[in-house]
């Protein structure tokens, strides 16, 4: 209903200036019952051209030349449809305001000059009419420019729309190719040499066992971690040829991955709290990448040390924490390397804060948290 409010509030305005010119008119005649009704009709009319607009332009026009004629309201009868005559055609309807326009103007001059003492238009009625015409003529004129210039205004808005869709299309079009690229090189690259890595330290386990020797725990480790590599090599490489799909590494692997650990020499120790819940897909990922990569620190920088891995399950927050109580000391200086700048480009962009410090009694923590409630 609301957007019909102007048109009626405008209706109820017309009105009430018809009635109120034509009680004090000196030309024209008493207002009656049924001059009131033709009003009434006709703001009525108006408030529903919204909707309606070329039935509701042919009521107002009947009904302002029934009003004219009944009390001779002059040329105050044609403001409501001059109204509808430029709502007419800027809604499109150009012939239906061109015919009406005709209509009203052809019963408004006929009826003075019937009513005129000799039965000829006098100056005044000449006057009228023409001013009646050029009015009708500027209404269909504007109602036509207005109907251009929205038309005009939407092409351009449609124009910008298609422009800032064909430049992302062409972004996403060439992030597509980026990724095509480096998948391509990872794959000539990385999977060639973690193949290699883990062929040789097949053949070795292979021949120890040959020999009736047990493989040492390094070789088996190093094994294990190249087929671990390669499935992850190719999980990623799967995601870059085709990003809708996500690799598949979580949090529900990190048991696998601490078993790793453990198999190259590093004690882990696991601990979960809370019960693991119906995580966003990219924090259970950004979680799993953060105990990897802190693991993976502790293998190649901690020297003899053990591991701790917490998991916090909260309803709004997920908490993930990794200690060592290796050779790291206070005084020495974090220097954040490749890794560290990825996991905290990971936590941060999920909302999330990471905090990565020595420990007072020696060795090194890692701590991320992750809102549940609106990660991004």
């Amino acid at each position: 209903m609301r957007p019909d409010l102007p048109y009626l509030a405008g209706g109820v305005v017309l009105g009430g200036f018809l009635l109120g010119n034509a009680a004090l008119a000196p030309d024209a005649d008493p207002v009656r019952a049924l001059d009131v009704v033709l009003v009434l009709i006709m703001a009525a009319a108006l408030a529903l051209s919204r909707r309606y607009p070329v039935p509701a332009l042919i009521v107002v026009t009947a009904a302002m030349l029934g009003l004219h004629v009944r009390v001779h309201a002059g040329v105050s009868a044609a403001f409501a449809v001059l109204a509808m005559v430029y709502l007419a055609a800027w809604r499109g309807h150009r012939v239906a305001a061109a015919l009406t326009s005709l209509v009203f103007l052809t019963g408004f001059l006929t009826y003075d000059i019937t009513v005129a003492p000799d039965g000829r238009p006098g100056q005044q009625t000449v006057e009228r009419t023409t001013l009646l015409l050029g009015w009708f003529v500027a209404a269909n004129v504007a109602g036509l420019v207005a109907r251009a210039r929205r038309a005009y205004l939407e092409q351009v808005e449609q124009r910008a729309l298609d422009a800032e869709r064909t430049r992302e299309e062409v972004a996403r079009r060439r992030a597509g190719e980026e990724r095509l690229r480096i998948a391509r090189d990872l794959h000539d690259s990385l999977t060639h040499s973690i193949s290699v890595i883990k062929v040789q330290a097949g053949i070795a386990v292979h021949l120890a066992r040959k020999r009736g020797e047990e493989p040492p725990p390094a070789l088996l480790a190093i094994q294990e971690a190249g087929g671990a590599a390669m499935r992850e090599l190719r999980e990623t490489l799967e995601v870059l040829r085709s990003p809708s799909e996500l690799s598949r590494a979580g949090l529900e692997r990190v048991e696998e991955l601490a078993e790793r650990t453990r198999a190259a020499g590093v004690p882990v120790e696991l601990t979960v709290t809370g019960g693991p819940a119906d995580l966003p897909v990219e924090v259970d990922q950004a979680g799993y990448r953060v105990v990897q990569e802190a693991l993976t620190n502790i293998a190649r920088h901690a020297g003899p040390a053990r591991a701790e891995v917490h998991l916090d399950y909260a309803p709004a927050l997920l908490t993930v924490s990794v200690v060592d109580d290796g050779e790291a000391r206070p005084e020495q200086p974090v220097t954040p390397g490749v890794g560290l700048r990825g996991m905290r480009e990971r936590v941060t962009g999920l909302g999330g804060t990471l905090r990565t410090a020595h420990r007072d009694g020696g060795g090194f923590s890692v701590r991320a948290t992750f809102p549940l409630d609106g990660a991004a």
